[in-house]
C-alpha cells in the first residue's frame, strides 16, 4: 500500500520560510516515485481545497497557483521517494494544511495526512 507522509509545517512569522517533506513508502518494486505526478493541495476552513503545485515524473516541469508563485519551490528527489516544497516570503493567507497528492500512471491517486502551516506573529 502507497503511503505519503508529510512534515516539515509548523507555526512561522510572516515573511518566514518553511520547508515541507512528503516521503512516499510502500512502492512496489519496478514501481518507483518516478511513476507518480505529485501535487501539493491546501485547505483552509473558508476557502476548502486550493492546489498550490504539480510536478511532473522527472521533476523538469513545475507548475504553481498565482498565488504562491515565485515565493514557492517543488522539487523532488526520485531516488530518495521524497518531495520538497520550499516556502519564503510566507503570508497569514499560506495558512492552512497542507496535503501531498499522488497520481501514479497506473491510476488511482493517493493523499497523505497533511501537515498544519501556521503563518502569524
Amino acid at each position: 500500500e502507497v503511503r505519503l507522509v508529510e512534515s516539515g509545517g509548523g507555526l512561522v512569522q510572516p515573511g518566514g520560510s518553511l520547508r515541507l517533506s512528503c516521503v512516499a513508502s510502500g512502492l512496489a518494486s519496478g514501481l518507483p516515485l518516478n511513476n507518480f505526478v505529485m501535487s501539493w493541495v491546501r485547505q483552509t476552513p473558508g476557502k476548502g481545497l486550493e492546489w498550490v503545485s504539480s510536478i511532473n515524473r522527472n521533476g523538469r516541469l513545475v507548475n504553481y497557483a498565482d498565488s504562491v508563485k515565485g515565493r514557492f519551490t517543488f522539487s523532488r528527489d526520485n531516488d530518495k521517494n521524497t518531495l520538497y516544497l520550499q516556502m519564503n516570503g510566507l503570508k497569514p493567507e499560506d495558512t492552512a494544511v497542507y496535503y501531498c497528492h499522488g497520481i501514479p500512471s497506473w491510476g488511482g491517486d493517493y493523499w497523505g495526512q497533511g501537515t498544519q502551516v501556521t503563518v502569524s506573529s
